[in-house]
């Protein structure tokens, strides 16, 4: 079980590896959402993504035997790209399993880090199952996306530069919104904050129709997505909470935060308008949460995580072109 001295342990491994991201503020923003918010852009990690963390993480855990065998990983683009990358930056090979539907600049992306690609169809296979049906004669180590102590702690990380970061200017009591899929970002985070900014209160955040986080933390047990895709938040679709994440989110996390596709595109658009970055869909869960939702917060602070930016010039387009 992950907890804040693996996290620590994470920090140090990474150090140097993975970039420290600020924390960015606008008037405007703070306007809409009623309180003053905060941003911290995992767009501009490595990778465009904060899942370079935890592939670096898992990946300088391993022993020099394991590592040397390779790894393999399932993702439908943002852990596909991390474990890519911290892979050959570890002078390893990496196979993923991705999604034929994923976005086509996370495919291609993946593959250009040198990692071997294997596509799979999402509606009618189960990639648990595609990936161990691939491994089978090659005993690859699996890097599971947010169901691995060593992932769930370099995730963590992004926690403790919040804490650190929030705690120079002045904050120590806010609301923090995470965009989540399967729960390590935010039950990383959660387990951060826990130890260095105990009065902070973190939410999940995720699409209408996708909400298995927001239903588990209500029933008090894992919940399933009945569809396994139909948003444009592709990065934060999972079938339901990890194993290892739903416990640490039923004790640490305060309620879930529900958005709908079209208050994610005007939050990418928002954010790019104001704050001149770039944030995929499922990326800007949180900051929609923020501005589109803030009767359920509470404090007069709102950080929220921007936790990527790997979006088709399409879709960015599209989110653009959305108004209110």
């Amino acid at each position: 079980m992950t907890d804040i001295t693996m996290i620590r342990a994470a920090a140090e491994r990474i150090k140097g590896k993975a970039r420290v991201t600020p924390l960015l503020s606008s008037p405007f923003l703070d306007e809409i959402a009623g309180r003053k918010l905060w941003l911290k852009p995992e767009c501009l990690q490595h990778t465009g993504s904060f899942k370079f963390r935890g592939a670096w993480s898992a990946i300088s855990a391993l022993s020099p035997e394991d590592r040397k065998r390779g790894v393999i990983a399932f993702s439908s683009g943002n852990h596909a790209q991390g474990v890519a990358l911290a892979a050959a930056r570890h002078g390893i090979s990496a196979v993923i399993i991705m999604p034929s539907d994923a976005p086509t600049i996370k495919i291609e992306n993946t593959r250009a880090l040198g990692a071997e690609v294997v596509l799979f169809d999402r509606a009618t296979e189960d990639r648990d199952e595609v990936a161990a049906k691939y491994n089978k004669d090659r005993n690859l180590t699996l890097i599971k996306p947010f169901d691995n102590p060593y992932v769930l702690a370099g995730q963590g990380t992004t926690g403790l530069e919040i804490a650190a970061q929030a705690a120079k200017e002045g904050v120590t009591d806010a609301d923090v919104l995470v965009p989540c899929g399967g729960g390590g970002l935010t039950s990383g985070i959660a387990l951060a904050l826990e130890a260095d900014a105990s009065a902070m209160r973190v939410h999940p955040c995720e699409p209408e129709n996708f909400d298995d986080v927001a239903r588990s933390l209500k029933s008090g047990k894992i919940e399933v997505n009945p569809a396994k895709n139909g948003s444009v938040c592709d990065a934060i679709i999972t079938p339901s909470p990890g194993k290892l994440t739903f416990p640490l989110m039923q004790r640490l996390c305060a309620p879930a935060v529900v958005v709908s596709d079209n208050e994610c595109l005007q939050a990418m658009a928002l954010a790019f308008d104001r704050l001149r970055i770039v944030i995929e869909p499922g990326g800007a869960a949180a900051l929609a949460g923020a501005l589109f939702h803030s009767d359920e917060l509470q404090g007069e602070h709102v950080i929220v995580v921007a936790s990527g930016g790997n979006v088709d010039r399409p879709m960015f387009e599209i989110a653009l072109e959305t108004t209110p």
